[in-house]
């Protein structure tokens, strides 16, 4: 009854927005070419509750453990809630721009690119980067002009870029989702879920680039005009322990906290998602929930 409901409010949605004079035609395609059934929890877990129990207390409004070897659910909370999830959804603009093949394509930068905020790179129209370069700068430093310019070049434009996102979301199982945005920033009617950001880490996780880029610290980057830069990771745990291998961060002031954390467990790997956290607590409950999975529930830092 719950999950029919949610159908019938969800077509009612569909349909008030194709009335709206504010709504772009091209966002209405978007949103009607996405419908998908909304996946359910699994037997036995009510909605809005942990499990196991046993797992330590977290901060994040929504999370998911997975094995990043089988997929395997280890942990959830509220796994399934729709909620805003800020740049960890640009773990599928990566995977589409590298699906596309020829990283030292050359791409020139449209004023459209860099009408974006607030986390910019500082690229400007008419410049020209190779797509390895914008790959590095959105894994990196989560660079949103970065971000739209690989869009753009993928698709044609951002309207495009998004129906490419929520046709291959769907493909890796991630069908209760919304995207409508290569980088993450608020969008009325854009949303995922923690199972769909850890079933789209899962795929993106076994691509070598974005593993390469994503357990980087330090990017040089350097513009046109010739100047170097050093890009630093947005990701603190790399420098905590080397049993994090990465993988995205994403903040807005809609979604919160948010990080998809790759960690070594023993002789296993997994795939945390947090959704809806806060700047105190993220990280330190990567960790703890590391330790949990690891057997040692205390563990907070290995610096």
């Amino acid at each position: 009854m719950r999950l029919l409901s949610i159908l019938i409010l969800a077509v009612a949605m569909l349909s008030g927005c194709a009335t709206r004079s504010h709504v772009s035609p091209e966002t209405v395609e978007i949103r009607r070419a996405v419908a998908a059934p909304i996946a359910s929890s699994p037997v036995g877990l009510s909605y809005g509750s942990q499990w196991p129990q046993s797992a330590p207390e977290i901060a994040a409004d929504s999370a998911i453990m997975i094995d990043a070897r089988s997929g395997r659910v280890l942990y959830e909370k509220n796994a399934d809630q729709h909620r805003p999830v800020a740049s960890t959804q640009k773990l599928l603009t990566a995977m589409l721009a590298l699906e596309d093949g020829n990283l030292d394509e050359a791409i020139r930068i449209e004023p459209s690119d860099t009408m974006v905020e607030p986390s910019k790179l500082g690229i400007k129209s008419g410049e020209v980067y190779t797509k390895k370069q914008l790959l590095g700068a959105i894994m990196v430093k989560s660079s949103n002009d970065a971000a739209a310019a690989l869009a753009r070049n993928h698709s044609g434009s951002l309207a495009a870029f998004s129906m490419a996102m929520n046709a291959r979301a769907r493909e890796l199982g991630a069908s209760n989702s919304y995207f409508l945005n290569p980088h993450g920033l608020p969008a009325p009617g854009q949303f995922s879920t923690a199972r769909d950001i850890s079933r789209i880490a899962f795929h993106a996780y076994r691509n070598p680039v974005i593993r390469q880029y994503a357990r980087t610290r330090y990017l040089p980057f350097t513009f046109s005009n010739g100047r170097t830069v050093r890009l630093e990771t947005t990701n603190k745990l790399l420098a905590r322990s080397p049993a994090f291998t990465g993988l995205k961060t994403g903040y807005t002031n809609a979604s919160g906290r948010c990080l998809v954390t790759t960690a070594r467990v023993g002789g296993s790997e997994v795939i945390i998602v947090q959704l809806g956290s806060s700047t105190r607590h993220i990280f330190d409950d990567a960790q703890r929930l590391v330790g949990w999975r690891g057997g040692n529930p205390d563990w907070v830092s290995m610096r």
